[in-house]
């Protein structure tokens, strides 16, 4: 029964921080959508859960897996993931802390690149102060990726290269970020792209911000199909918040805020994991939900106030 319950809770919590972090993704997806004709987007909806939920994030998980575990082979790293076998496990935990540092360096850093560079709205003390030295980010990101591979060369040297790998990741994903915003404002202000190409755009910027979720969701469990109904979940959600409620979400304005420091805090999970400080499996999912839920209230606060002075 206790195990159960775990699992419902994990399940959860990936869905709730699937559904968070992709707001930013759900507000393209509707400016996007916004231009296609009715029968492009039932086309996007129909296709692109399908694609988001069984081959992103279905795959992708499966192929990291893989990618840390190659001996396992292509099957075996599916099956492996919930497999009682002792010498199965032994493979995945000696993998396991490479896979964790780059995971947690990727979204340490994602975290530093919101605080340091990104507007936003200001949540609580400190975040103004950070964002107006937003010089220094890459003077922290490298300083924490020296620490950081310092620390892991003392334990394992694959550990190092996991973090490597891990910022590479994450400097590679903010490049297509980037350049999916602009091409986000060549569209809006009027492409002549067919339906069809702006369904393949879609999907490919939804890849590249499924990774954040992806990641993150190693700091809950290495079981893949828990990992595939959680995020599968978040992502049927905010494929309809994405056709229904995105300008109500919209103006929840510290959403984003709760996202982010959930992944610092995902991120230093799995970090600490990494380096063998066996933190409990209920932290992850806990943490999501009262992070989200105080800044789900700050902006529930703010809305009303703000509705209040215009009413």
């Amino acid at each position: 029964m206790a195990e159960i319950l775990s699992l419902i809770l994990i399940v959860l919590g990936l869905a709730l921080f699937e559904i968070i972090i992709s707001v930013d993704n759900a507000i393209i997806n509707a400016e996007v959508l916004g231009t296609m004709s009715p029968k492009g987007r039932k086309w996007f909806m129909l296709w692109g859960i399908l694609i988001a939920v069984f081959l992103v994030r279905g795959l992708l998980p499966w192929l990291i897996v893989w990618g840390s575990n190659p001996s396992l082979g292509f099957l075996g790293s599916f099956s492996a993931s919930f497999s009682n076998d002792p010498n199965i496990k032994e493979v995945i935990e000696s993998s396991a802390p490479i896979l964790l540092i780059g995971g947690g360096t990727f979204l340490v850093l994602l975290f530093f690149h919101w605080l340091f560079l990104e507007p936003k709205h200001y949540g609580i003390k400190g975040e103004e102060f950070f964002h107006k030295q937003g010089v220094w980010f890459f003077a922290v990101a490298s300083l924490f990726l020296s620490v950081l591979v310092w620390q892991a060369i003392k334990i394992k040297p694959w550990m190092a290269f996991g973090a490597v790998i891990g910022s590479t990741a994450f400097f590679i994903t903010h490049g297509f970020k980037e350049n999916a915003e602009q091409a986000e404002k060549q569209m809006l202000e009027g492409s002549t792209m067919s339906d069809l190409s702006k369904i393949f755009y879609l999907e490919v910027i939804d890849a590249t911000f499924s990774i954040d979720g992806i990641l993150g969701a190693f700091a809950f469990t290495f079981m893949l199909p828990v990992i595939l109904i959680g995020n599968g979940i978040g992502a049927i959600v905010v494929r309809q918040l994405t056709i229904g409620n995105i300008e109500r979400v919209k103006k929840y304005r510290y959403l984003k805020n709760g996202a982010m420091y959930s992944i610092l805090v995902l991120g230093a999970i799995m970090i600490l994991d990494s380096f063998g400080i066996n933190v409990p499996e209920f932290i992850s999912p806990v943490a999501t939900f009262a992070i989200v839920g105080y800044f789900f209230w700050r902006s529930a606060k703010a809305l009303k106030v703000e509705e209040a002075a215009h009413s």
